[in-house]
């Protein structure tokens, strides 16, 4: 573990959590959540008790480089999600549900990434209302849908911490999911809204300029 801003962070390399990620919450801190997590209690306290809290960001990275713990290595989650389905394709116990995004927007996602894999292992995909989280009709629906897809995996895409918040509140009623990963924007960038920075930003640090 690397501490950076009063919060524990995994040193994990992608393969190391890929091999090990089979129950938990997963969350991915970049640097505009870290300065979150210092403002806003509740969102603090669920991500010291998430079961996988890895670095999204090269800034982070670099920074743990000054504790006395650094960080093997930074993980975004718009990476770690295609690697995650792609290391589970084969896999037919893995089933996948996409929560977020604009309407429409994680359907498409759910179509390109079971094209990709070459199997349904998106078995669903909806796109909530905006303010959904305040609704509780909406979200005994969200509920009822993800239990009736038999999903085990469940990626929520709402925003930070909206979507941490949701997880923790909501993820009670959904017992056969056995993962929850909090992954903003991926839905964006699985629909083809949205592409990620070019390399030479990526590796400069500079991806949230991008």
């Amino acid at each position: 573990l690397s501490t950076i801003l009063n919060t524990p962070i995994l040193s994990i390399t992608q393969a190391e959590l890929l091999q090990s990620l089979d129950h938990g919450v997963l969350i991915t801190p970049n640097v505009d959540q870290m300065v979150k997590l210092q403002k806003d209690q509740e969102f603090y306290e669920i991500v010291q008790k998430a079961e996988w809290v890895v670095c999204d960001s090269k800034i982070l990275y670099l920074c743990s480089k000054l504790t006395k713990q650094p960080l093997k290595t930074y993980i975004p989650g718009s990476s770690f999600f295609p690697a995650f389905y792609e290391y589970h394709k084969d896999d037919e116990k893995c089933r996948i549900f996409l929560l977020g995004a604009m309407d429409g927007v994680a359907q498409k996602a759910m179509e390109n990434i079971n094209q990709k894999v070459g199997r349904q292992i998106v078995v669903g995909a909806y796109s909530p209302s905006y303010g959904f989280e305040k609704r509780q009709e909406e979200n005994e629906q969200i509920y009822k849908m993800i239990n009736d897809s038999n999903a085990n995996v469940v990626l929520v895409g709402v925003g930070c911490p909206k979507q941490e918040k949701w997880i923790d509140t909501h993820k009670a009623q959904m017992p056969n999911v056995n993962i929850w990963m909090a992954l903003g924007a991926t839905l964006d960038f699985e629909a083809g809204n949205e592409k990620r920075a070019p390399k030479i930003f990526q590796k400069l640090a500079m991806e949230w300029l991008y």
